[in-house]
């Protein structure tokens, strides 16, 4: 992987993250459109710059995360990112071997395209308009459907949004949670991912250092304007454009891989 590369690949990363439509899929494709070769450095790469869109999120929202005397914001979060990590820890090898398959993250491109298509008219009721009125129960709710993300093509915004909306969030605080519940989730995900990777192969080296610094700085800038960009987008239009643009996604996704460009 050059420099240009990561770059593209954390541009796609910063893009898709907070957005329903699976990073996970944007990246698979980004990387065998440039011809990146896959190597346990790149497996490492799509998950560690995270990171970069962590940061994006506490810092939009530093005010909530750094207000120390509201501490059920901390434990709502604690809570709602237990299932995650259990499912996560339990399943982490056949976690691992799905990412492989590009036609798992095709067909959940496509069929969770149809999904948000309806999603607006199923839970078109709601009554909680603020992170304050998310009950515990509630919070670990949607942390149990955040784990449907665990199956590559799903989208981790799109499954937690949902359970939010299912929960009786409104769209724009249901894609608030989504983000609170992003930091812990993924600072878990590329902490244990980093280890892994010192465990079975060593440290990295100077260039992989410095494709990793570039991929975290360009997807924090890039986070930045998609989370502002989406929540405006949300509250305005809903999610029927998103399910159409998964559908698009997972139809040329199913092509390449006909065509033999992905495998």
């Amino acid at each position: 992987m050059n420099t240009i590369q990561s770059i593209i690949v954390a541009i796609v990363e910063g893009l898709t993250e907070f957005l329903p439509v699976s990073s996970t899929g944007h990246m698979i494709i980004a990387e065998k459109l440039l011809d990146i070769q896959e190597t346990e450095f790149t497996k490492v790469f799509t998950v560690a710059i995270q990171l970069g869109a962590i940061l994006a999120v506490v810092v939009l929202y530093w005010k909530k995360f750094f207000d120390f005397k509201n501490w059920q914001f901390y434990v709502k979060l604690f809570v709602a990112v237990i299932p995650a990590l259990l499912f996560g820890f339990l399943f982490s090898d056949k976690i691992d071997a799905l990412l492989e398959s590009a036609l798992t993250v095709a067909v959940s491109l496509l069929v969770g395209g149809i999904i948000l298509l309806f999603i607006d008219n199923m839970f078109n009721h709601p009554t909680i308009d603020s992170e304050k009125e998310v009950g515990y129960k509630q919070a670990v709710i949607i942390g149990i459907w955040q784990c449907v993300a665990m199956i590559p093509g799903v989208s981790r915004s799109a499954a937690s949004i949902i359970g939010g909306m299912q929960q009786k969030l409104t769209r724009s605080a249901a894609a608030e949670f989504s983000f609170f519940l992003a930091v812990p989730t993924m600072l878990a995900a590329t902490v244990y991912k980093l280890y892994k990777h010192f465990k079975e192969v060593g440290a990295f080296t100077s260039h992989e250092i410095t494709q990793l610094a570039i991929g975290n700085l360009v997807a924090f800038i890039v986070a930045l304007l998609a989370i502002k960009f989406f929540i405006g987008f949300l509250k305005k239009f809903g999610f029927r454009i998103w399910g159409i643009y998964r559908i698009i996604a997972g139809i040329i996704m199913l092509l390449l891989i006909w065509q033999g460009i992905i495998r």
